[in-house]
């Protein structure tokens, strides 16, 4: 199996265009094109990761976090980003990244927090904007069918929890070859009159190549007819951050407690509790100070995330708990998401959870 059928499904699960443009998510070691022999999970790509992938025989490692977030002018060793990269490529390891393009799909990061609390009812807290597109297509009617299970092959049409969306108006087309063309229907430089069906679908911006592919390849004219617009409306599925609700409500420090048994953190810095019970939930794999604003306006209970400043606890305005649970904590669960992707597309190939604790905090819990 080579690398590049892996980092296939790792973008069909999270598409590279979603990802912020800090970021750094993609194939950062390694060539797409070698033979795969085993796979390493990983919430970062350290220096120890690599010497346990060399021991195991993996020759990829798939990181959430990259090893590298900005251009290296120099890779002397001097830091554990550059022995990281020196052991990778002298062992030749291939690193990917899946960063910021998994934090914002809704079964992503987040989701695996959600789980672990319990959470139903879920939706994205910051939607992401301008990733849906329609396309517009004109097709004789007796070829519509066949068309539309093409393009939804193709991944047009699906809105939420519904699939195969599509709207058909039957209408007049007309048209006149010149002396070059090879119509499908009537003659060259005649002008024929057709009973055709206006066709419409939704799909995601990225999809756009693959759904143009389809629509050339499965419809009937030599020359395709159609329109593609950007949308303003948000796609259901994409964005920041998870709010959602708990079965059964419960009392603060209750909840807290859940939230440390479930992450098995030692210390939850957090803002005064209130003295109410808490349903609404929010939350936010890794640093997540940017939504508090979009919690309050989602009215939360509580909002759970990672890489507080002090003066952000304020922003809570007394009007829900913030919860800084700790980065590694917070994503912990991402290696899992991973891990269960690859197995389930490959369920006999070499798939492993790394073993290397990455989490650069300590805590001390003790008296002086």
């Amino acid at each position: 199996m080579l690398i590049q059928e892996i980092i296939a499904v790792l973008e069909n699960m999270a598409p590279p265009v979603l990802q912020e443009q800090y970021d750094n998510a993609g194939l950062i070691t390694g060539n797409a094109h070698w033979q795969c022999h085993g796979i390493v999970c990983t919430l970062d790509a350290t220096e120890l990761v690599v010497q346990e992938a060399i021991a195991k025989k993996c020759n990829l490692i798939i990181a959430h976090h990259p090893i590298i977030f900005t251009g290296l002018k120099k890779i002397t060793g001097k830091n554990y980003v550059e022995q990281t990269i020196i052991a990778a490529i002298k062992n030749d390891i291939a690193i990917y990244a899946i960063h910021t393009n998994l934090d914002n799909m809704l079964q992503g990061v987040n989701s695996k927090m959600a789980d672990a609390i319990g959470i139903q009812n879920r939706s994205v807290l910051l939607p992401k904007p301008r990733q849906l597109k329609k396309l517009f297509t004109y097709v004789p009617v007796e070829h519509t069918g066949a068309l539309q299970e093409a393009l939804f092959m193709a991944g047009a049409g699906t809105i939420g929890n519904y699939s195969e969306c599509s709207f058909t108006v039957t209408g007049t087309g007309s048209f006149k070859g010149n002396a070059a063309s090879n119509p499908v229907y009537g003659k060259k430089e005649i002008k024929t009159i057709l009973p055709e069906n206006k066709v419409e679908f939704i799909f995601p911006a990225w999809l756009e190549t693959k759904i143009l592919s389809a629509l050339k390849k499965n419809h009937p004219y030599e020359e395709v007819a159609f329109e593609i617009i950007s949308l303003d409306n948000y796609h259901a599925e994409l964005g920041t951050g998870l709010v959602g609700e708990l079965p059964k409500a419960m009392n603060e420090k209750q909840f807290l407690q859940h939230i440390q048994k479930q992450f098995n953190v030692s210390v939850i810095r957090h803002t005064p509790l209130l003295k109410k019970k808490v349903k609404k939930v929010g939350l936010c794999g890794g640093a997540g100070s940017f939504l508090i604003s979009n919690a309050l306006a989602a009215k939360v209970d509580i909002f759970i995330t990672a890489d507080i400043k002090y003066h952000e606890f304020f922003d809570a305005n007394s009007s829900m708990v913030i919860a800084d649970i700790g980065h590694w904590e917070s994503e912990q669960f991402t290696v899992d998401l991973i891990f269960e992707e690859i197995r389930q597309k490959f369920p006999n190939f070499a798939v492993l959870k790394s073993k290397v604790t990455t989490n650069p905090v300590r805590y001390f819990v003790g008296t002086f």
